[in-house]
């Protein structure tokens, strides 16, 4: 491959040569990709011998990967995390202050109320409630991680929003059960 093509070592903020931060700028990403994929993209490489040509598809793999990544806030914030040597604990710290989990059960029962009289206005506005919940611990993530180098509680926001992606799927699996 090409001297041009970025080193395997670097993070994926540096491939896409993007600030380590959690705010973005979603255009700038978008355009550093397209650059990207047009530069590792397999097909310009297919006529080229075998290990070029599976390390063109490692780059794009890569830069797909990455893409992903960083265009996810909540993958970008443990991606972020992960880079600052922070365990986000998903897995194993499941424990929330008991005011978010009682709101936790309370979102759960209106989306089953919601599913079972076939309410489509209610899942709306459960919808962009949850959209409005999601935007404020994602500020809030951009303040802990960025301003305040707050990693254990940009940690616990990312546990939550894990949390409100649970509830969004269940809200769209709501909606698709209605429309169905």
């Amino acid at each position: 491959m090409q001297s041009a093509v970025p080193d395997l070592q670097q993070n994926f903020f540096q491939l896409f040569e993007l600030p380590e931060h959690f705010r973005q700028d979603s255009a700038r990403l978008d355009q550093q990709y397209h650059a990207l994929q047009t530069q590792v993209h397999p097909d310009k490489f297919s006529h080229l011998a075998e290990p070029e040509r599976r390390l063109s598809m490692q780059w794009a793999t890569r830069v797909n990967e990455g893409y992903q990544i960083l265009r996810s806030p909540i993958a970008r914030a443990r991606y972020l995390l992960a880079l600052r040597g922070v365990d986000t604990q998903e897995e194993t710290n499941t424990a929330m202050p008991m005011d978010f989990l009682m709101a936790q059960m309370e979102w759960r029962e209106a989306i089953e109320d919601a599913r079972q009289s076939g309410d489509i206005g209610a899942l709306d506005k459960l919808d962009a409630r949850l959209k409005h919940e999601t935007r404020t611990l994602q500020d809030l993530l951009a303040v802990k991680i960025d301003d305040e180098q707050g990693y254990a509680a940009a940690a616990e926001a990312v546990r939550k929003l894990k949390f409100l992606e649970k509830l969004a799927e269940e809200i769209a699996s709501a909606f698709d059960e209605i429309d169905g």
